[in-house]
């Protein structure tokens, strides 16, 4: 069967813990709070990747990788979807997302060209934070997701990911990263600067024969 993925940064540990703090007060407050392990900012998503195509995916966001260069980026700005007065998701935004949007060029046109169909929603860098079950009033929520400011950090990398929907804790979907990409790296023979890279077909054969995380 074709396989639910999505391409995303990931931010580091100290900005997420530091979200995570900000959020803690506000946990008992009835928004339903994506769970910290699954925040991230997608850079393409993929409903249905034919196994076929994976081997092909890995080494053209292998190739997007290698053109870009390590950025910055700091989370900020609150926000929902489709807007504050129906809102059925809340979100941060981030400072410093044009890089972002040029790294989602990238992933998606490398997606695309290896057979892997990506959703055609335009890109809109955001890190979500609640998926409600029905549309709410948040002003008042933007008016104190606004208020956190997140430390800056480099992006030096993307994950490729495959989500196996109920498969979480609490029905939660669980995200297993299948492969990590380095911003910069030279792509020579299965090398990235200096660094040996495992050979793409035992990547994605391990993680298809359920080697994966």
């Amino acid at each position: 069967m074709p396989q639910r993925m999505f391409v995303a940064v990931v931010p580091p540990a100290q900005v997420l813990d530091d979200l995570s703090d900000f959020l803690e007060p506000r946990r008992d407050a009835g928004m339903p709070w994506i769970h910290p392990e699954q925040w991230h900012l997608t850079l393409a998503f993929m409903e249905a990747v034919p196994h076929r195509s994976i081997d092909t995916l890995v080494e053209h966001l292998e190739e997007a990788a290698a053109r870009r260069r390590p950025f910055s980026l700091r989370l900020g700005g609150a926000g929902a979807f489709p807007d504050p007065t129906r809102a059925k998701v809340l979100w941060l935004g981030v400072e410093g997302g044009a890089e972002l949007e040029r790294l989602a060029v990238n992933v998606r046109a490398a997606a695309s060209t290896a057979g892997a169909p990506v959703d055609g929603k335009a890109f809109r860098p955001h890190l979500s934070l609640a998926h409600l079950k029905r549309p709410v009033e948040a002003t008042r929520w933007l008016r104190i997701l606004d208020t956190f400011a997140g430390r800056s950090w480099e992006v030096d990398g993307f994950d490729l990911i495959a989500s196996h929907l109920g498969d979480g804790p609490n029905g939660r979907p669980r995200h297993q990263v299948v492969e990590t990409f380095t911003l910069g790296a030279d792509v020579r023979d299965g090398a990235t600067d200096g660094a040996t890279a495992r050979p793409t077909s035992a990547v994605t054969d391990g993680w298809r024969s359920g080697a994966g995380g």
